[in-house]
């Protein structure tokens, strides 16, 4: 078991943000896919991994990623 970096809840599954690198839930990655400037993070991800920067630290989480949403959203 782990805990979600962003929105503390226990969880068995995890993944690394395209924003930043926080190890996220699969709820949290799915705010993450829909948020506006993830086609961003992951081109930059990408780039940054291509010219061999596999330390990259991304381009920074957007705020309302960090808002909680009510149980049934």
């Amino acid at each position: 078991m782990g805990t979600c970096d962003r929105c503390g809840v226990e969880t068995r599954t995890t993944i690394m943000s395209r924003f930043n690198t926080e190890t996220i839930c699969l709820n949290c990655e799915e705010r993450e896919r829909e948020h506006p400037k993830y086609a961003l993070a992951k081109e930059a991800e990408l780039a940054a991994v291509q010219a061999g920067n596999y330390n990259y630290p991304g381009i920074g989480c957007p705020p309302e990623l960090y808002e909680r949403r009510r149980p049934n959203e």
